[in-house]
């Protein structure tokens, strides 16, 4: 088996460590320490993330939908497929970095995903574009750190807080949907999110691979009021 290979690595804002991209062979691989946050073979449970926020809210004109976090652009790939040609997605990404990388080792993963009209990526922590924005979005989606429970940067726990949760939905406009991707399910979480002023909440329990395969992630999936 070919060893992994660091291509690059890049501090987290707030963080106490460093992100690494490995490479081995076509594989690639986004690390924090000895934790693995992504890999390039592992996609379906960020595609179900953009599906199970998309599907309801697709067929809205000018659709507008914020996703939090660039990673290996799974879910931005997956929601593109799944809007209008009129749609805009903002994504929102805090490590400078991971931006190059997308544009540069990872360009084989990204594919041409970047150049599409409807995409714009900001240099930016979630956080502040979803503060930014009042009855912005028709769709917000957190795939930040590791979910509600992170490792990266203590910073990201703002997201999942009340406080947090409240300018998401504030963020949304009427009939809008947060979903939240996590590694791990979350009791605590879903009770929060349930006390957040939502209309729904829904558990989702999606697959690491695509096609039903792998290990079980946490989509939640909120519902503003119309």
């Amino acid at each position: 088996m070919k060893p992994w290979i660091e291509l690059d690595s890049a501090s987290v804002p707030g963080g106490d460590t460093r992100l690494r991209l490995m490479q081995r062979g076509d594989e690639y691989s986004i690390m924090l320490g000895t934790n693995e946050l992504m890999n390039s073979r592992l996609s379906g449970s960020e595609e179900e993330l953009a599906r199970l926020a998309c599907d309801p809210i697709k067929a809205r004109p000018r659709a507008h939908i914020l996703i939090g976090g660039l990673g290996m652009g799974f879910t931005l790939r997956a929601a593109l497929t799944l809007l209008n040609a009129d749609a805009r997605i903002t994504v929102g990404e805090i490590v400078p970095q991971v931006i190059a990388w997308a544009h540069g080792p990872l360009g084989p993963v990204f594919g041409d995903c970047l150049a599409d009209p409807r995409v714009s990526v900001v240099e930016a922590d979630v956080r502040r574009l979803i503060g930014a924005g009042k009855n912005a979005y028709d769709a917000v989606l957190l795939d930040v750190d590791n979910g509600p429970d992170g490792v990266s940067r203590e910073g990201n726990d703002a997201l999942y807080s009340r406080a947090g949760l409240a300018a998401a939905r504030a963020a949304l406009r009427p009939g809008g949907v947060l979903a939240v991707w996590s590694a791990h399910p979350s009791a605590e979480f879903t009770r929060r999110l349930e006390g957040s002023g939502f209309a729904s909440v829904e558990e989702n329990r999606v697959r690491a691979r695509s096609g039903g395969r792998g290990a079980r992630h946490m989509v939640w999936t909120a519902r503003k009021a119309a």
